[in-house]
């Protein structure tokens, strides 16, 4: 049963430490990611072998292989179908994120431009470990592809005889991933930091992971690998704001669904008056004993819990302040709530709106920010795969305008040489 209270009789702090996300302790899993790391920058494909055949049981003949020499799978056709209509879909919504270049004169003969380019290459993690998830290769490899990235290379551990899983591979085939590094967990985020013997280094690192590879992309961003990553991460979770009108079955279904991720994952509801909270609990009890990962999901629950709220104000505070990486409003007019909503990874409006479709197939990413990261950081967009150059050019008339108002600046900075560069041109011209 999930713990259940009032926020009516706790404080802010008190409603804060209910909150409070399992602990990740960084300090003991760095210094088991450390050596891990640094033998991947000594040795390369052999470290990866190696480490591979430790932790995963597999021994590998080729750590990184080019996507376009292996075969595309055969999946059943109900599968490819589903994995189609996502790849649709997230392509449709992540091509309509282009945006045109900018240009602006902001002053007479002075022209600043902003241009996008893609990162040349990155690399993109896909979870193999309680769970494969080919969705993810779509979530990160197609906003990739229409950015153009050059080299992109997917990451993921291999099944028991060296090959990889069927609809990973068909995803990446689909969605141009250049290469396949068949390794996962900390290794395999070192490889594409460092790069080895077969496998390209990469300059941005992508992808859910559990501990092991969220410490790896910690500690390589502020390595001599030079790379930078999406975003921190964590465990996944929902908060899901229902009313008096939301279904019990659903409500316990939305909750479930990320209690099943794993025993860290985190789910909250706040109840709004007029929620049955004995059907809730009713339901997630009976729900969760027919998953296959009921154990998971036990766990996940043990450290969760429902929150009844005073009103709609209320429950966006509460919201706001746990900045969840997927937020379901399951109430009457949802749109009258986004206005009071500012931090959240992904939401999910109205009563036929569960927080799977944004999993796998509505269009938006589903590699969000979690353990309260959405305050500051937002989910990967096709904006995540590029970068912004900004670019400006003065005429001679422009110079004279602007060039008297830097050089003063720069003399009251006492930088000489910044002045001279601006002086001496308007000195040769006069």
């Amino acid at each position: 049963m999930l713990k259940s209270v009032s926020a009516e009789n706790l404080s802010d702090v008190e409603i804060k430490k209910l909150l409070q996300r399992p602990r990740i302790d960084f300090t003991s899993i760095l210094g088991t990611v450390g050596p891990i790391v640094e033998q991947v920058r000594q040795e390369g494909d052999a470290a990866v072998r190696q480490f591979t055949e430790r932790f995963d049981k597999v021994k590998l003949d080729d750590i990184c292989v080019a996507t376009q020499d292996l075969p595309w799978p055969v999946l059943p056709e109900e599968v490819a179908r589903a994995f189609d209509v996502a790849y649709a879909n997230i392509t449709a919504f992540h091509e309509a994120q282009r945006g045109a270049d900018l240009s602006v004169e902001t002053m007479p003969g002075v022209t600043c431009r902003r241009v996008t380019r893609p990162i040349n290459a990155v690399g993109v993690y896909v979870p193999g470990g309680t769970a494969v998830l080919p969705s993810s290769a779509l979530m990160l490899a197609v906003p990739a592809q229409i950015a153009g990235c050059g080299t992109v290379v997917l990451a993921t551990p291999p099944r028991p005889d060296g090959s990889i899983t069927p609809e990973v591979l068909y995803c990446a085939k689909k969605a141009g991933v250049t290469h396949i590094l068949k390794a996962g967990g900390a290794q395999a985020v070192a490889a594409m930091a460092w790069g080895t013997q077969t496998c390209p280094k990469v300059d941005k690192i992508f992808g859910p992971g559990n501990q092991y590879v969220t410490a790896a992309k910690m500690l390589l961003t502020n390595s001599e690998a030079m790379i930078s990553i999406d975003m921190p991460a964590g465990p996944s979770e929902v908060l899901v704001i229902a009313d008096e009108g939301a279904n019990p079955g659903h409500v316990a279904a939305d909750l479930l669904s990320q209690a099943e991720h794993g025993p860290d994952s985190q789910v909250v509801l706040l109840a709004l008056p007029g929620v049955d909270l004995d059907a809730v609990q009713h339901a997630v009890q009976k729900q969760c004993d027919e998953l296959p990962r009921n154990e998971t999901a036990r766990k996940a629950l043990s450290h969760s819990c429902v929150v009844q709220v005073r009103d709609r104000e209320e429950a966006a505070r509460i919201s706001n302040s746990y900045a969840p990486e997927h937020l379901i409003i399951n109430v009457d007019d949802p749109e009258s709530w986004l206005p009071l909503l500012d931090n959240a990874g992904s939401i999910f409006m109205g009563r036929w709106t569960p927080e799977s479709v944004g999993d796998y197939a509505s269009g938006t990413n589903h590699v969000l920010p979690t353990y309260g990261y959405a305050r500051m950081y937002s989910g990967v967009s096709l904006d995540s795969f590029t970068k912004k150059m900004t670019v400006q050019s003065l005429s001679w008339e422009g110079l004279q305008v602007l060039g008297p108002h830097v050089a003063k600046m720069a003399e009251v900075e006492g930088l000489e040489a910044h002045r001279r560069a601006v002086t001496l041109r308007l000195e040769q011209s006069s």
